[in-house]
């Protein structure tokens, strides 16, 4: 699995945040073709107190190809220019990673 992810930092206006993520980013996620999985998590601590996050989104897709084929369909399109002014403004970390689970 190949997938992409990105980490909301905690902002003052988190109503902002939300509002943003609910109304723009997942329901273009939603629409990327080939999305296999999406994941969301709301990050409620970390060791010894608060966490510097508030919300982390991951979508599965099956291969690396299968991924950067949906983020330039249009919805993928729309969804990095919406997200480019969170990136430069330091409001997210995105970033893609090879995913794969261990046997125990």
């Amino acid at each position: 699995m190949f997938k992409f992810v990105v980490i909301y930092y905690r902002v003052d206006d988190e109503a902002a945040l939300e509002e943003f993520y609910s109304s723009t980013h997942l329901p273009l996620l939603e629409q990327l073709p080939g999305l296999q999985r999406l994941e969301v998590s709301r990050v409620t601590s970390q060791p010894f107190g608060r966490s510097r996050f508030h919300l982390m989104i991951e979508t599965y897709f099956s291969s690396e190809a299968a991924l950067r084929e949906a983020l330039l369909s249009r919805p993928g399109l729309e969804m990095m220019d919406a997200l480019r002014p969170w990136s430069e403004n330091k409001l997210i970390a995105w970033f893609y990673a090879d995913s794969f689970a261990e046997e125990r």
